[in-house]
């Protein structure tokens, strides 16, 4: 299975017993959501903000208006480091000391490219939208020209990643295994509940079959 080098810039270093640096499981995480979190440099000042991307091959793709000061920032630099993150669930042990959460994490690092090919930047932003929705895209008014030439797409490559996954239970201290005291998982997940349609629908507009899949997919 190809892995990424572990270098200094990618290495897992606290924890490192969680550490994967497979590709694939880089992939899988970063395709199980569509919000991460990305760093970045303005007057000097570190600043981190969530945003939206979507994943193709070994690129991920965001996007923000011509103003933007987070995607003019990256492109300055010419590179970038973003974060995903799964909350999959409360690890409540006996000591607070060893209290902790089970997750998956994924942190990227790659050059930064400004998209103006106009096929390309449109499929990125058809990419953006359908790693929220699968499909969705197909179901909504596309940019028009003026929309279009508004908003600013970034490639960014997967020069290299590492991820980091917890999936276990309570690791208490030996003694503690015989306090009264309760121990265990909570897990936890995201979950979608049904559509509430816009009060200014048009009579007789139903919800896309994209969305409802998408609902009962992640009930």
């Amino acid at each position: 299975m190809t892995e990424y080098p572990t270098t200094e810039l990618n290495k897992v270093k606290r924890g490192p017993k969680r550490a994967n640096y497979e590709v694939d499981t880089v992939y899988s995480i970063l395709d199980d959501a569509f919000l991460c979190h990305i760093g970045y440099v303005f007057k000097g000042k570190a600043i981190v903000i969530p945003t939206a991307y979507c994943r193709k091959e070994d690129k991920i793709y965001i996007h923000g208006s011509l103003k933007n000061r987070m995607m003019l920032s990256l492109l300055e630099a010419g590179d970038a480091s973003l974060t995903v993150t799964h909350l999959d669930g409360l690890v409540l042990a006996r000591s607070a000391f060893h209290h902790s959460a089970n997750y998956r994490s994924v942190t990227v690092f790659g050059e930064v490219r400004r998209v103006d090919d106009p096929i390309q930047k449109m499929e990125a932003l058809a990419c953006i939208l359908n790693h929220m929705v699968p499909g969705h895209w197909d179901h909504v008014r596309q940019p028009n020209e003026k929309e279009f030439n508004a908003t600013l797409v970034l490639e960014i490559s997967i020069d290299t990643a590492s991820a980091k996954i917890r999936a276990e239970g309570v690791n208490d201290e030996l003694q503690d295994y015989k306090l009264p005291i309760w121990a265990g998982v909570v897990p936890i997940k995201q979950v979608a509940f049904d559509a509430i349609s816009d009060k200014e629908m048009l009579d007789g507009v139903e919800v896309p079959s994209t969305v409802l899949k998408y609902i009962e997919n992640n009930k």
